[in-house]
């Protein structure tokens, strides 16, 4: 059982943003491109792989539903057809806690494999 629980989760659907509040009075805002590049899911994490997959062009993933996996976790679905990874509540705690560092190194990451945030803009052509 985690020690620090969610009291209070919303989604705001207008500005893609997962609101989680924790018993510890801890919140945390959480957007859904974020929530999709650090899924906990084997497919961005890897599996025994010390860095998780790097995930690029999510800067406009929504979310389209999200469900309760029992009583530690949530299940995130994304507008790009990921649903695979369940969010437990130590888990959305860490990743609320040490929001800037991890944002901070993905972007980094982004960088140095020179891949951006948004997603590629295909012309596709009718003949």
């Amino acid at each position: 059982m985690p020690d620090v629980l969610p009291s209070k989760i919303h989604y705001h659907k207008q500005s893609r943003q997962l609101e989680v509040c924790f018993t510890d009075n801890s919140q945390f805002y959480y957007s859904a491109e974020y929530l999709r590049v650090h899924s906990p899911s084997a497919e961005v994490r890897g599996h025994g792989q010390q860095l998780p997959i790097l995930q690029y062009g999510k800067q406009d993933v929504g979310i389209t539903t999200i469900e309760s996996a029992g009583n530690y976790a949530l299940k995130i679905c994304f507008d790009d057809g990921h649903d695979t990874g369940l969010y437990t509540w130590d888990y959305l705690y860490n990743i609320g806690k040490n929001h800037d560092e991890l944002w901070q190194l993905y972007l980094q990451r982004l960088d140095e494999a020179g891949q951006k945030r948004q997603a590629s803009q295909i012309q596709i052509l009718e003949l």
